[in-house]
C-alpha cells in the first residue's frame, strides 16, 4: 500500500512540472508586442543615466530621449538602440528658425568696368589709292589730338587731278563750272581748301597728300587688328603693340587704314550673374564708384540690357553710357554698380540654415528628439537670405545654422 502511493505521489509531481514548463514555453512565444512594455528615458551622450520620466541630463543638461525596453533596464555599456544613423539624423538641441514668405528690398552689387563705347568711333579710311609714304601714328591705343598728320600719302591718281586743276586755272579761268568740280574733286581726294589755293598760286604739283585726324580719340588699330580682338575692349598687355601698316605699304581706295575711338563717350559695362538679370529693367537707376575714388559715386541709368549669355563667368551683361568729358574715367577701370531692386514675393530663408553638398542644399529640420537632414532647391541669394523652391515651407523649423550639425559634408545624406 505504501508503495503504490509513493508511485502516486511521483507521478503528481511529474505531471505538475510537465503543465509548469508546457505554460511557460507559450507563454515565450506570444508576440512581443503583447508583453508588457516599460518606457524609460536616457541621455544619447551618457547612456548610464536612466531614468522612468523626462527631464535633463544631470550632467551634460541635454533632453533625455524616450527609448522602450522589455522588462528589463537598459545595458549600460550599449547605445545602439539608443541613435538613429548618424548620416540622415541628428540629435542635440540646437538654436532653430523658419523660412519668411515675404518680399525683400534690397540691393544687387554688380562688378564693372570702363569700355569704349565703338558707336563713337571714326573710320581713317583712304579716299584715294597709293603708298603710304610715312606714318604719324605708329602704335595702338595712342592718343589722337583733332587736326594732328596722320600719315603722307603718294598718288599717282592724285598727280594727275592736280595736273588737271593747273591746266584749268591757267588756260581756262573762265570757265568757272568746270573749275569748281575740279577743286571739288581734289577736296574729295582728301586735299584741304588751303592746299589747294597753295596749288592755284604755285601751280606746282605734290603727288603726296598729308591725312588729317578728322576728331580727338585713341587708335584702336587697323581693320584686321580690331576684328582679331573683337569682343574683348582692351587688352593691357598690349598697348604698345604695333600697328601692321607700315610705311611702303600699298592701300587701295576706301580702305580704312585704321580706328579711332572717342574716349568722351564710354561704357560702364556690368556683369549680371545668373538668375538675377530678370531682375533688372531698363532705365533702373544704378550708383556708379570707381577704385580711384570708392567714395564718389555717379548717378545713372542701365541703357542697355545684352541678351547674349556669357558661358565662361555665366552671366549676362548690362550697359551704361556715360559722358567721359568730364569724368575723365581711363578706359579698362574697375567699377561697383549698385542697383536697388523690390525682389518677388518668395519663401526665404537664411543663407547659413543650409549647407552645400556637391549639387544640392541640405537643411536640418526639427524631429521629436533631434534634427533630420533634407535636400531643397534654392533659386537667387540677396543680402544673406535664399530663395527656397522647393523642400520646405513656412511651417518647418529648421536648425539656423547647418555648420553646427555636421563634422563633414561627406557624411550627410538625404532621402
Amino acid at each position: 500500500m505504501n508503495r503504490y502511493l509513493k508511485y502516486s505521489l511521483v507521478v503528481i509531481v511529474i505531471s505538475i512540472i510537465g503543465m509548469a514548463i508546457y505554460f511557460f514555453a507559450i507563454k515565450s512565444n506570444e508576440p512581443v508586442e503583447n508583453q508588457r512594455q516599460k518606457e524609460v528615458y536616457t541621455c544619447p551622450m551618457h547612456p548610464q543615466i536612466i531614468r522612468d520620466k523626462p527631464g535633463n541630463c544631470p550632467i551634460c543638461g541635454m533632453i533625455l530621449v524616450k527609448k522602450v525596453s522589455n522588462n528589463h533596464a537598459v545595458e549600460s555599456n550599449s547605445i545602439e538602440n539608443l541613435l538613429k544613423p548618424t548620416d540622415n539624423f541628428i540629435v542635440g538641441n540646437y538654436q532653430t528658425t523658419t523660412a519668411k514668405d515675404t518680399t525683400l528690398i534690397s540691393e544687387i552689387n554688380l562688378p564693372g568696368i570702363v569700355a569704349y563705347d565703338p558707336n563713337s568711333s571714326v573710320n581713317i579710311a583712304a579716299r584715294i589709292s597709293g603708298r603710304i609714304e610715312k606714318m604719324y601714328v605708329n602704335y595702338k591705343y595712342q592718343k589722337v589730338a583733332k587736326g594732328q598728320k596722320l600719315f603722307d600719302l603718294y598718288s599717282p591718281e592724285l598727280l594727275t587731278e592736280q595736273q588737271n586743276f593747273i591746266y584749268l586755272v591757267s588756260n581756262d579761268f573762265d570757265n568757272a563750272s568746270i573749275i569748281k568740280a575740279s577743286r571739288q574733286k581734289l577736296l574729295l581726294y582728301g586735299m584741304s581748301g588751303n592746299q589747294i589755293n597753295a596749288l592755284a598760286s604755285a601751280k606746282r604739283t605734290n603727288p603726296v597728300i598729308s591725312i588729317y585726324s578728322p576728331a580727338f580719340g585713341i587708335v584702336q588699330g587697323t581693320e584686321s587688328m580690331v576684328k582679331s580682338t573683337e569682343g574683348t575692349m582692351q587688352n593691357p598687355n598690349t598697348t604698345t603693340e604695333p600697328l601692321n601698316v607700315k610705311e611702303g605699304d600699298y592701300i587701295k581706295k576706301n580702305e580704312i587704314v585704321f580706328k579711332l575711338i572717342n574716349t568722351d563717350k564710354v561704357w560702364a559695362v556690368f556683369n549680371v550673374l545668373q538668375g538675377y538679370n530678370s531682375l533688372i529693367k531698363m532705365n533702373q537707376p544704378i550708383s556708379i564708384s570707381s577704385e580711384l575714388n570708392e567714395k564718389e559715386t555717379i548717378t545713372a541709368k542701365v541703357n542697355f540690357i545684352e541678351t547674349q549669355f556669357n558661358p565662361t563667368d555665366k552671366s549676362n551683361r548690362i550697359r551704361v553710357y556715360l559722358n567721359n568729358n568730364t569724368l575723365k574715367l581711363p578706359i579698362g577701370l574697375r567699377l561697383q554698380g549698385i542697383v536697388k531692386i523690390n525682389l518677388m514675393k518668395a519663401v526665404w530663408l537664411q543663407k547659413q540654415a543650409l549647407v552645400s553638398i556637391g549639387n544640392k542644399k541640405v537643411v536640418f529640420i526639427k524631429m521629436d528628439n533631434g534634427f533630420k537632414a533634407a535636400a531643397i532647391k534654392t533659386g537667387i541669394e540677396v543680402n544673406g537670405f535664399v530663395q527656397i523652391i522647393d523642400g520646405i515651407s513656412v511651417e518647418d523649423t529648421i536648425a539656423k545654422n547647418a555648420q553646427y550639425l555636421i563634422d563633414s559634408e561627406s557624411f550627410i545624406k538625404t532621402e
